[in-house]
C-alpha cells in the first residue's frame, strides 16, 4: 500500500473514497464536513437522512464509519466516520485510530482502491497534529488493504506532522 502526503482540498481528489470527518449526526457541519456536504450537493445530505431514519437513528458513534454517496464530489463515496474530542485526562487514541480502522474496512467493502483522509479530529476537536498523525499513519499502516491511502491535508504544521510520521 502506498501512502501519500498532500497539501490539498479533499473535496477536489479523484479517488474511490474520501473520508468525512462527520459529526454524529450526519447532517453536516463545519470544516471537512461542511465542505464535503457543501461541495457534495444534497445527495450526500439525503444518503444521511436515510442512515438516520434507519439503523443511525442516534446518530453515528464516535470511531464508527458508513459510506454514502459522493454526489457531486469527484470521488465514488464518502466514508463518515465521527473522530473522538482531544482530552488531555482521558486517552481516546484508541477511538482515533478506530475512526481510520473502520474507515478502511468500508472501503474494502465497496472495493476501492484509493482513499484520502482528512486529518481527522485536529480541527475543532483539538487533537493535536504530531499525535493525530502518528495515530493515522499508524492505523493506515495496520489496516491496509487498499492501494493508496491520502492524507489531503492544509498547510504546513499538517504537513510537517504527517511526514515526520511517515518517517
Amino acid at each position: 500500500m502506498r501512502i501519500r502526503i498532500l497539501d490539498a482540498d479533499i473535496t477536489t481528489l479523484e479517488v474511490d473514497v474520501v473520508v468525512n470527518a462527520a459529526n454524529s449526526s450526519l447532517l453536516g457541519g463545519g470544516g471537512v464536513d461542511g465542505a464535503i456536504h457543501r461541495k457534495g450537493g444534497p445527495e450526500i445530505l439525503a444518503a444521511c437522512r436515510k442512515l438516520r431514519a434507519g439503523h443511525y437513528g442516534k446518530g453515528l458513534q464516535t470511531g464508527q464509519a458508513v459510506a454514502t454517496t459522493a454526489g457531486n464530489l469527484p470521488a465514488n463515496w464518502v466514508v463518515h466516520t465521527v473522530g473522538p474530542v482531544w482530552s488531555a485526562t482521558e486517552d481516546r487514541s484508541a477511538l482515533l485510530a478506530d475512526c481510520h480502522r473502520n474507515s478502511l474496512a468500508v472501503a474494502r467493502e465497496l472495493a476501492a482502491k484509493t482513499v484520502a483522509f482528512p486529518a481527522i479530529s485536529t480541527g475543532i476537536y483539538r487533537w493535536p497534529l504530531a499525535s493525530a498523525a502518528a495515530i493515522a499513519v499508524a492505523a493506515v499502516r495496520e489496516t491496509g488493504g487498499v492501494e493508496e491511502v491520502i492524507f489531503a491535508l492544509r498547510g504546513q504544521a499538517a504537513m510537517d506532522a504527517f511526514h515526520n510520521s511517515l518517517a
